[in-house]
């Protein structure tokens, strides 16, 4: 007898999990706001990343809200309108666009938050972001492994601080320890271009940060590298199918391309479209902690304890 109630009870857990699994409509990337998600019991549950929207769920979004979603099948889409909204009328207007490759790295971002209710260690990840730990012997360190392939000619650079008054320069040689680029800034950070005239025939460039005036002050050399040609077009031919996929001009969209390039080792690619998340959604907190959650994963960053 206890074994048939056992076996009632884990099928019926079975049937539940089943329903649940054909109800789930989006899962929360990303909210900024007192915003909320009415179950279609009528309870209200603040809205964080990680929780699953159901059907006959509706969202409610606060004045100045941010809220982005992935769909089951790995679509994104972005809500900034404030008041109610429906989920299935989200997910009709994602209904016409196609998903395949885009639906893998969106999977891969929100495989990297905590789903169970407990977002400490999480939201630890935070202080990690724009604030790098010295990773070596010398004063100043990038957020950069010591050599680095790259795809994409354009990408920030950036380091951490030594002080509010630090003038930093900026050496770019070549292999044979010619320099090709000497720029100077009060910022932690700098934007280089392969494709500018004095790099653009350089396969391999080795970077060095130091500050001006204080030769104790200065950062390791970092080799970057450019992709081979064949290993380009490989790149290229799927990063387009996931370009088709998405718009790579939004914060989701860049934090997809971010997960894509991380899972293909092009760090510095993934960083550059964090930058650009960054500056595009400054106030989003849940995009700082994805970006602190990816610097302490590559060893670029530790927790601040």
């Amino acid at each position: 007898m206890r074994f048939i109630i056992t076996v009632l009870l884990f099928t019926t857990c079975l049937f539940g999990y089943a329903q649940n699994s054909r109800n789930f409509v989006f899962r929360v990337l990303a909210s900024k706001g007192a915003n909320q998600v009415e179950k279609a019991d009528g309870k209200k549950v603040h809205l964080r990343p990680g929780i699953t929207l159901m059907q006959g769920d509706q969202i409610i979004a606060s004045k100045g809200a941010y809220i982005g979603l992935m769909h089951r099948t790995g679509k994104t889409i972005e809500l900034r309108a404030p008041g109610v909204t429906k989920i299935s009328d989200i997910e009709t207007q994602l209904a016409n666009s196609k998903s395949s490759v885009a639906s893998k790295y969106a999977n891969y971002v929100l495989s990297k938050i905590n789903d169970d209710g407990d977002n400490s260690n999480y939201r630890r990840n935070m202080k990690a972001t724009g604030a790098v730990e010295r990773a070596s012997g010398t004063a100043i360190s990038a957020m950069l492994p010591s050599s680095v392939n790259i795809l994409n000619p354009a990408a920030v650079i950036r380091w951490n601080t030594v002080g509010e008054n630090a003038y930093y320069v900026i050496t770019v040689r070549n292999i044979f320890d010619e320099e090709l680029i000497s720029a100077e800034t009060t910022k932690p950070y700098m934007q280089i271009n392969l494709d500018d005239e004095n790099l653009a025939s350089e396969e391999l460039i080795i970077l060095n940060i130091k500050v001006k005036d204080n030769p104790d002050l200065f950062s390791p050399d970092y080799g970057i590298e450019r992709l081979s040609e064949e290993k380009a077009t490989e790149i290229n031919t799927s990063l387009a199918q996931l370009k088709a996929e998405i718009s790579g001009e939004t914060p989701l969209g860049k934090l997809v391309l971010a997960s894509y390039f991380e899972d293909n080792n092009l760090i510095l690619d993934a960083l550059t479209q964090y930058e650009a998340i960054m500056e595009q959604a400054p106030d989003v907190e849940d995009f700082k902690m994805l970006y602190g959650e990816f610097l302490i994963r590559n060893g670029l960053s530790k927790l601040e304890e």
